[in-house]
């Protein structure tokens, strides 16, 4: 745990009782601050108050006299599309409102720092796709590297679970745009930027308050390196505004499908070899085609900010190579599920919108293409482009209908259930085609996650191969 500095003897209201909220209370209690707990459900209230916590209504009036400030989780809206009730009195009030990774980053260093050799460092890792592979990539390079490292934020412990670190230690923070958004305090070391695509628009008003959420990572705080995305026009303009011209190493730009030569620092992937540049000269090369854990051009950017992010930390370029070959992948993002007869099963079940959805079908030659479920604005109108590798799909879900008429002359079936989409997709599938979940739709019809919609693609697959 990292006790929440700042705050002693302090009343501090915690608005949300989830992970990241109860992670809060704890830390700000072992900070010597007094948390003031709420969450509208009463369950949540009850696993609080199972802890010895004190829950107090914050909708009441006269509740914020003598508070120090409202902490809140990243999932309450807290300014669009209009701020939770609770967070508009604080700003009525003029409370200062923030959020775990504000607390952590205003109390993750202390004075027993300087008996350190090595001084802790902290990788932060934002972007629409690819931010979680992204940074589970960069900790087990670490890993491997043999350097202390805990991973954190959006992707397992809450920020605030982890441990106080240890001489030299590095922690990984996949950060989201709700997260960068609102935090008070952002002092990265190294920030990460994949890329941008429409997501999340009904809660930053629109892309350039979903960009200006983003970019706070780098404006705000300041990072040693900037690695940078630039595959998009706002990865550029972002770049731009991080360097002080085109030679200037502290950002280093990175794509996947383009040459980056002309720049201080570039690490670039084309035709599935990484390469990285400094100064006019290639330093290294890395062959990812035979990377299993990192299949198609979406997982090359994402090799490619982790070996940027990494190399930046110090880290040997065959080290990073041979720690890309170990990777795994995780769950739900291009995993290799298993295969049978020459035909593999790939669970993608995180491509939930129609830009990760287009990244994944791009990925394999001949897809028997499993979509469908709770369909976002627009359909998958906007996938015709890529549907050239696809063989078939097989819809599933609630938007299965809608999705049919969007496929234009692709052949399709609808199958509405997981069961039978697997099922088919198996019978009718020939060696050296791949059986890809990539549903381009959110899972709550059917199931109450993604990764639940994944497990139940996963289970009915090994169900099949044995």
């Amino acid at each position: 745990m990292i006790p929440v500095q700042g705050f002693k003897g302090a009343k501090v209201a915690v608005l949300g009782l989830g992970r990241s909220g109860l992670a809060t209370a704890r830390a700000l209690q072992a900070g010597g601050a007094e948390p003031l707990l709420w969450d509208d459900s009463p369950e949540a209230r009850a696993k609080a108050e199972a802890e010895g916590f004190t829950c107090t209504d914050l909708t009441r009036n006269g509740v914020f006299q003598g508070v120090a400030c409202l902490v809140t989780s990243p999932g309450i809206p807290h300014l669009y599309p209009q701020p939770n009730k609770v967070i508009a009195r604080a700003l009525e009030e003029g409370i200062p409102v923030d959020n775990d990774i504000g607390l952590f980053f205003r109390s993750y260093a202390t004075p027993g720092w300087d008996d350190y050799e090595t001084t802790p460092r902290v990788v932060c890792v934002t972007g629409s796709n690819g931010k979680s592979t992204t940074t589970a990539l960069i900790h087990h390079i670490l890993e491997v590297a043999g350097r202390p490292t805990q991973m954190a934020g959006n992707i397992g412990k809450g920020v605030l679970s982890i441990d106080p670190p240890q001489d030299g230690e590095v922690v990984v923070l996949e950060l989201s745009s709700y997260q960068t958004d609102l935090a008070r305090h952002l002092t990265p070391d190294v920030a990460v930027f994949t890329n941008l695509s429409p997501d999340h628009l009904d809660r930053h008003n629109g892309m350039g308050g979903y960009f200006a959420a983003k970019r706070r990572l780098f404006a705000e705080g300041g990072p040693d390196r900037a690695v940078i995305g630039v595959d998009e026009v706002e990865g550029r303009y972002l770049a731009n505004q991080m360097a002080e011209g085109p030679g200037d190493d502290r950002v280093i730009r990175i794509s996947s499908g383009q040459k980056l030569e002309g720049f201080g620092w570039s690490v670039f992937a084309r035709k599935g070899f990484l390469a990285e540049w400094r100064k006019g000269k290639q330093m290294a090369s890395i062959d990812l085609r035979g990377v299993a854990g990192l299949p198609g051009a979406h997982n090359h950017q994402n090799a490619c900010a982790a070996y940027a992010a990494c190399r930046s930390l110090g880290i040997a370029p065959k080290l990073i190579e041979g720690a890309f070959h170990s990777f795994a992948g995780l769950p739900h993002r291009s995993q290799l599920v298993g295969e049978r007869a020459g035909v593999r099963f790939i669970n993608d079940s995180k491509a939930t919108n129609v830009d990760s959805a287009a990244k994944a079908l791009q990925a394999f030659p001949k897809v028997r293409w499993i979509a469908g479920g709770m369909g976002k604005e627009g359909g998958i109108t906007a996938l015709q482009p890529f549907l050239g590798s696809v063989v078939k799909a097989y819809l599933i879900g609630h938007s299965a209908r809608d999705f049919a008429l969007q496929l234009g002359d692709t052949p399709h079936e609808i199958c509405e259930t997981m069961d039978r989409a697997v099922a088919r997709a198996a019978a009718e599938a020939e060696e050296g085609e791949v059986i890809l979940l990539a549903p381009a739709a959110a899972s709550f019809d059917q199931y109450p996650n993604f990764e639940k919609r994944g497990d139940d693609f996963t289970a009915r697959v090994r169900a099949l191969i044995g």
